[in-house]
């Protein structure tokens, strides 16, 4: 029977819960008016204790013991049911699926539940959590600060943290016979990546301008659309200059060699002249000194944080070029190439796309820019097709 007192003016509640006793001062004071309302809650508590149902952190949410309360009810529910409680059934998700994933990503996932899904879901049985557990956990995403400038998280990695959330809970779904409550829950809608490409002109003078044992790093970044993990990983026994061919096989993420992104990543990008010429004169910089084809004074692999401090925004600054990401050179060749007339799908092959879908998708509104033609050569079919009826000829 739990019993309610006055200390230090405030209303406070002593009564048993798991076998233990529990005091608790509430917020409100001493007054006949309150110790009515406080019964009332009181009354409702017992009887949630009595089914079973009593959440130690609804009623006191701001108590220390409300997290140890609520572990040793969820730790009680899990030896009646079988049911595991988040945190135990993420320890074996991972364990299970951590074989699926390169080292980078691995590495990403343990992140994130570390510091984000079992901090907030950990105690929870896991076929407990509702719906709106998911929508309030996402909306308390957007009010985590990092960093010194204290940013807050982007939509994209607040949509990256979703996705394990959505993997675990789908695969306990399956094995423990409840419905997800993931169901309906959509992505927040992201803002499109700037895509920067740089002009012909702007390529060249960032080649001829750029530090000259960087110049044949930069001329094979433009020219072949390669990324960074694979250009910085790339070494010389991929490069086959009788075929004039570089096989994109490994990547460099995060100081470690592994697969490349996806599947249609693996893949040979042809050379074109300059970038035979280039790696040419690379090879007799590095060629008996490394692995690698682009490499530090160690003969390591390149660390592109250390690239871009100290080399590639040091060179847009000086040039007067907008500021913008390594990447956007992998943009602009691929701008280039459609430009040129290239085939869409030699392009997309070039690129480790599996199909044109992508390429039309993000480049193809950058081609008028280049080739200035932005509908003259429909006109100019125009023209062409009334000279040839005027002369009788056939369209």
């Amino acid at each position: 029977m739990a019993v309610i007192r006055a200390r230090s003016g405030k209303l406070s509640v002593d009564f048993y819960y798991m076998s233990m006793r529990c005091r608790e001062t509430t917020f409100l004071p001493d007054t006949p008016a309150n110790q009515k309302k406080l019964k009332k809650i009181v009354e409702t508590m017992e009887a949630e204790i009595t089914l079973g149902t009593f959440d130690y952190s609804k009623y006191f949410p701001k108590s220390p013991r409300a997290a140890e309360m609520t572990a040793l009810r969820s730790k009680a529910l899990s030896l009646s049911t079988n049911v595991p409680t988040f945190s135990e059934f993420s320890r074996v998700w991972l364990a299970e699926k951590e074989i699926e994933w390169r080292t980078s990503y691995r590495r990403k996932v343990h992140t994130t539940v570390n510091n984000y899904l079992r901090p907030y879901f950990g105690f929870k049985l896991i076929n407990s959590i509702t719906k709106a557990d998911l929508l309030a956990f996402r909306a308390s995403l957007a009010k985590v600060k990092y960093g010194k400038n204290q940013e807050s998280l982007s939509v994209t990695r607040i949509n990256q943290i979703m996705i394990p959330l959505r993997m675990i809970l789908k695969e306990a779904s399956e094995r423990y016979g409840f419905e997800t409550p993931f169901q309906n829950i959509n992505n927040l809608k992201e803002t499109k990546a700037d895509v920067m490409p740089f002009k012909l002109d702007e390529v060249w003078l960032i080649i001829n301008s750029v530090r000259t044992d960087f110049r044949n790093y930069y001329l094979v970044r433009f020219f072949t659309g390669m990324r960074t993990s694979e250009i910085d990983g790339l070494k010389w026994k991929n490069i086959d200059f009788e075929r004039r061919e570089i096989k994109i096989r490994e990547a460099l993420v995060d100081g470690e060699m592994g697969g490349t992104k996806t599947r249609e990543s693996n893949r040979e990008i042809q050379m074109s002249h300059l970038v035979y010429e280039a790696l040419r004169k690379q090879f007799e910089v590095t060629g008996a000194k490394s692995e690698y084809v682009f490499c530090n004074r160690d003969g390591d692999p390149l660390e592109y944080r250390n690239v871009n401090r100290r080399v590639w925004h040091p060179t847009l600054y000086l040039l007067g070029l907008t500021p913008r990401r390594a990447y956007q050179t992998r943009h602009t060749a691929a701008t280039l190439w459609l430009a040129a007339g290239e085939n869409p799908e030699w392009i997309a092959r070039q690129l480790g796309h599996s199909t044109t879908e992508m390429l039309f998708r993000v480049y193809s509104r950058y081609v008028p820019d280049i080739t200035r033609k932005d509908g003259s050569a429909f006109e100019l079919l125009i023209e062409k097709s009334k000279f040839q009826s005027s002369q009788g000829e056939t369209v």
